[in-house]
């Protein structure tokens, strides 16, 4: 870091903080002395270490629970004493490892936001944030690299990761659930998804010559049909918080729906389904990306 090694440091002198998975709190001490202890481990006066802890305390919303012990509160608030003790410690880098994980729907919602709050208000802190949730990134992230299997596969600001993947695998892996590919052709003004239905080519794909490529659509741009548009059987359905799941079983292949609320669809019925053609991504049969819905090109 700046040039230095660190290798040989001890951990406690590393101009580091770090939040984990796990809430990891000191059972024994209260809030304040959790907090309090990485600072006096590095020196810093009593009566100096108290203040920035107090300080990091209240900017997580804990400040009436300072002398209770991590056994005495939620996992929300053992992990926002987590935080607290990494933001006191006031390193330049600040590293926390998928921290909202074993944390409920609601409150992993409810604490993102905050997160994000937190995190703006850090001027002078790099902050990396590790996640598998596509929204944590999304919401969080200032920039987003993107990794698959150990390699960097993207790298850029969250609306061009989102709208802009530079190939079918970052698609999949920036979306919640993971964007449908399916084979696709385009011939005679029509774009055809495997051996389903077509329909009309749309206009940010009449540029591109005739041939075979890979359709991407994500999972809340699909709307159900009554009669038209590729039909299928349905194979699973997933309850997500406040969503359904519905993955469906078709001649081009597996497409997942998110229809919002909870809806009584089951396994075995039949189903018709329409990807709207502004909402289409066109890739190549290599997987690199040939255009989104929101670039009007590569």
């Amino acid at each position: 870091m700046n040039g230095e090694n660190l290798d040989t440091k001890p951990i406690w002198e590393r101009d580091v903080a770090m939040v984990y998975q796990q809430f990891i709190n000191y059972p024994n001490r209260s809030v304040l002395q959790n907090v309090e202890f990485p600072l006096l481990r590095k020196g810093i006066k009593k009566a100096e270490a108290r203040e920035l802890a107090l300080a990091s305390i209240s900017k997580v919303g804990l400040s009436e629970y300072v002398d209770r012990k991590p056994s005495q509160l939620s996992g929300g608030q053992q992990q926002r004493v987590a935080l607290a003790r990494s933001l006191a410690r006031k390193s330049h880098v600040m590293l926390l490892d998928e921290p909202l994980m074993n944390l409920d729907y609601k409150l992993r919602e409810q604490l993102r936001e905050e997160f994000k709050d937190i995190f703006n208000a850090q001027k002078d802190a790099v902050t990396i944030y590790a996640t598998t949730e596509p929204p944590e990134a999304l919401i969080l992230g200032a920039e987003i690299l993107v990794l698959h299997e150990g390699r960097i596969i993207q790298f850029g600001s969250p609306a061009d990761v989102y709208e802009k993947p530079k190939s079918t695998t970052a698609a999949r892996v920036i979306s919640d659930p993971p964007m449908s590919i399916l084979p696709a052709s385009l011939a005679n003004g029509e774009i055809r998804f495997g051996d389903g239905y077509s329909q009309p080519i749309p206009k940010h794909m009449i540029s591109f010559k005739e041939g075979h490529y890979q359709a991407g659509i994500r999972a809340s741009d699909i709307e159900i049909s009554q009669s038209t548009g590729e039909s299928g059987v349905i194979t699973l359905v997933e309850v997500s918080g406040s969503e359904t799941l519905v993955y469906v079983d078709t001649p081009a292949g597996e497409i997942v729906v998110q229809m919002e609320g909870i809806h009584d669809v089951k396994v075995g019925e039949k189903i018709s389904i329409e990807l709207p053609g502004k909402r289409l991504f066109l890739f190549e049969t290599s997987g690199a990306l040939c255009v989104s819905p929101d670039s009007g090109g590569k």
